[in-house]
């Protein structure tokens, strides 16, 4: 059963949330706060977050912000008690699943919570496949990511080298380690691991090495809300 999460400071709201939930068969977790959630003793189950906007302390949008960072793809339904539209676009545009305004009529919560896990489900195995993809480019040296940005670009061995100073033999073994490492069997199935990364063909060595995939791997690991 998949698992809906409340996050409301709000203990009346919390309990009709709770209810309307529960007689509709989910299995539901509350909290008051977005510190408590974080604090959470199962982040390992998968399901939806119900969050409101506006908290003492960290906010809702503060809390989106932070389970992106740490890679927790949970989807979430967010609720605000004034309808902001300025904030409902922000939210949205920061992949939430849902916006929604207090008071919230049972069956508009209800569909908002089915259609958040359904889509969701549909694109997990896309999330989880980039985020393997991202553990391996971390993986790579300063070097091949040089080299890597060379080969987007198409250029050979010997052009590589002497775009980077080094000789034809090095930028050989530099490039049989990136395909080790991304494990990827030809150079075009290098080309579709890139652009599934979103790094551009045409992408210069610096852009490569700044890209948003080059950082930590525990950023890049598998949710750790997992179906």
């Amino acid at each position: 059963m998949k698992l809906v999460y409340v996050v409301d400071d709000d203990p009346a709201v919390a309990r009709s949330l709770d209810r309307v939930l529960r007689d509709d068969g989910w299995e539901v977790e509350t909290f008051d706060s977005a510190e408590a959630f974080l604090a959470r003793s199962r982040p390992e189950r998968y399901g939806c977050l119900v969050l409101d906007v506006s908290m003492p302390g960290l906010g809702g949008l503060d809390l989106q912000r932070r389970l992106r960072e740490i890679g927790q793809l949970l989807p979430i339904v967010f609720l605000t008690g004034y309808g902001d539209i300025p904030t409902s676009v922000r939210a949205i545009k920061a992949g939430a699943a849902d916006f929604l305004t207090k008071p919230v009529g049972s069956e508009a919560l209800l569909h908002a919570v089915r259609t958040a896990i359904e889509s969701d489900a549909a694109a997990r195995p896309a999330y989880v496949e980039r985020a393997a993809l991202g553990q391996r480019f971390v993986t790579l040296t300063t070097r091949e990511r040089e080299v890597l940005a060379c080969v987007l670009r198409g250029r050979l061995n010997k052009q590589i080298a002497g775009d980077l100073g080094i000789v034809e033999q090095t930028v050989k073994f530099h490039r049989a380690r990136i395909m080790v490492r991304m494990q990827a069997r030809t150079s075009a199935e290098l080309m579709h691991i890139a652009a599934m990364l979103g790094i551009p063909t045409q992408a210069s060595t610096a852009q490569v090495a700044r890209s948003a995939i080059a950082r930590p791997p525990s950023q890049w690991g598998v949710a750790r809300i997992v179906g």
